[in-house]
């Protein structure tokens, strides 16, 4: 089974553990790094060509901005061809504003997932999944959409042991 994580993550300042903090490592990018690691899998991390501030509220008004307005921000670059390769897509984020941030959706919009499993996880620091895993299904229509993953930003860290049992759990 090959598979690929694709995430978006930001670093700079951050919500965690009750306060911002500035993270020099973002805490979605360590989540997909687990993945990578425990499914020998390909990463791909979605940037987009103009950055977000560093500064927490500077970056969320401009989330709430492109979620309000359904903004598709372009990205830096895209992987290498279809991804037809792929039997596994890992699909990750924070959740802003109740979802993935925008650039995820311009990521999913540029390729076809029929066949594929996507895998759905975020991280958050209280809104769980928000609505993610249901807008990925509404975008995603006829697509093998698994249960997503919730993990506090501020626990990643120690989150191995529950990224690997989502896993057992939705790929047997």
């Amino acid at each position: 089974m090959k598979a690929l994580v694709a995430y978006f993550s930001h670093t700079g300042q951050n919500w965690f553990g009750g306060g911002i903090v500035n993270l020099v490592k973002g805490n979605t990018e360590v989540v997909a790094e687990y993945i990578r690691d425990i499914m020998s899998a390909d990463m791909f991390r979605i940037e987009t060509k103009n950055e977000y501030p560093n500064d927490y509220n500077e970056c969320t008004d401009i989330a709430q901005q492109e979620k309000t307005k359904d903004v598709r921000p372009t990205l830096k670059k895209l992987p290498a061809g279809d991804l037809s390769e792929y039997n596994v897509i890992f699909v990750g984020g924070p959740v802003w504003w109740g979802t993935y941030p925008m650039a995820v959706f311009t990521f999913l919009e540029r390729y076809d997932f029929k066949g594929k499993i996507i895998m759905p996880f975020v991280t958050h620091e209280g809104s769980h999944l928000g609505e993610s895993v249901e807008d990925i299904k509404n975008l995603l229509k006829g697509v093998d959409v698994k249960p997503g993953l919730a993990l506090y930003g501020s626990n990643v860290a120690d989150s191995r042991e529950t990224i690997e049992k989502w896993i057992k759990d939705n790929l047997k």
